[in-house]
């Protein structure tokens, strides 16, 4: 596959922005250029890589290809930073002279307790910037083989077809309500019987987490009304305002709990959920050293398992 480094810088770009209008901006081309480079590419595989779609998407084919071009750009953005090249990515694309952009795949709850803490600890001079992906710890993998991005914090244990996993924690929830919910809907005792026909706060309509706890708290289906609040902390500030009970990460509710503004429903029962963390194998100075401080900074903040 003798693709060009422009071609792969170019399509990399296309499916990052979306659109040929858009990559075409960033790459300081036409739109017309932006095709041709990735009809190219179609022509030397003998295969279509990129549905026309709006956004953009790649095909199977398009997913080979796209971790091929991320992997080629990464390596070579290890070697100028190692060579202590400056002359950077001649579009600005990459975050400027000497970055190495990496795309991770990382869910809501991790993004919002630990994730980020954990990103911090990388030395400066790095110089790594990141897109994040935020999606549920269920399906980040899906990402890593699309070649959307080259890591991910996962529930899977299993590794993507050219990734290597390894364990980082157990992120612990408690399934809480407020006083006051507590007392219109369950009781004023927390009883589990009664969670079934409560208001529940769910964070999406992929959300598991609460009907899986009341199934084995109640032993039955929940039936109760659902609220749906994609976002981790306005999620935790549902519950804590008693739109409904809902799992909440312990991090974000410990205090909650002590100073009596949450109520927990089953004490001594957390819900704890196994994450991974799946990355590319590929020797990479820029992703072993983000792959050392995730994995440290998991150790510090998550439970073990």
């Amino acid at each position: 596959m003798p693709f060009q480094f422009d071609h792969l810088h170019t399509l990399t770009t296309l499916i990052d922005e979306g659109t040929f209008e858009a990559a075409a901006r960033r790459l300081h081309v036409t739109a017309s250029a932006v095709s041709q480079r990735v009809r190219a590419m179609e022509q030397s595989t003998g295969k279509v890589l990129v549905q026309r779609t709006n956004p953009v998407r790649t095909t199977d084919a398009g997913d080979v290809v796209l971790r091929y071009a991320r992997q080629v750009l990464l390596l070579d953005a290890d070697a100028a930073a190692e060579l202590r090249l400056d002359g950077g990515d001649p579009d600005g694309g990459g975050g400027g002279a000497g970055r190495v952009s990496v795309p991770l795949a990382v869910n809501a709850d991790s993004l919002a307790t630990w994730f980020l803490d954990a990103l911090a600890d990388l030395p400066a001079e790095l110089g790594a910037v990141f897109e994040i992906h935020r999606e549920d710890e269920e399906h980040t993998t899906s990402l890593l083989r699309s070649g959307t991005v080259m890591a991910a914090v996962t529930s899977t244990p299993e590794a993507v077809q050219g990734c290597t996993v390894a364990g980082l924690g157990a992120m612990r929830y408690r399934a809480v309500c407020s006083p006051e919910f507590d007392a219109r809907h369950l009781g004023g005792r927390a009883d589990p019987e009664l969670l079934p026909q409560a208001p529940v706060v769910n964070f999406d309509r992929r959300d598991d987490l609460q009907d899986r706890f009341v199934r084995e708290s109640a032993g039955r289906e929940p039936t109760g009304p659902r609220h749906y609040i994609p976002a981790s902390e306005d999620f935790a500030r549902t519950v804590l305002l008693g739109f409904g009970w809902g799992v909440v990460p312990e991090r974000q509710c410990a205090s909650e709990i002590a100073a009596g503004r949450l109520v927990e429903l089953a004490p001594g029962h957390p819900v704890d959920v196994r994450l991974y963390w799946q990355r590319w194998n590929l020797r990479s100075p820029a992703l072993d050293r983000i792959s050392e401080v995730v994995r440290a900074g998991a150790a510090d903040r998550l439970h073990a398992f």
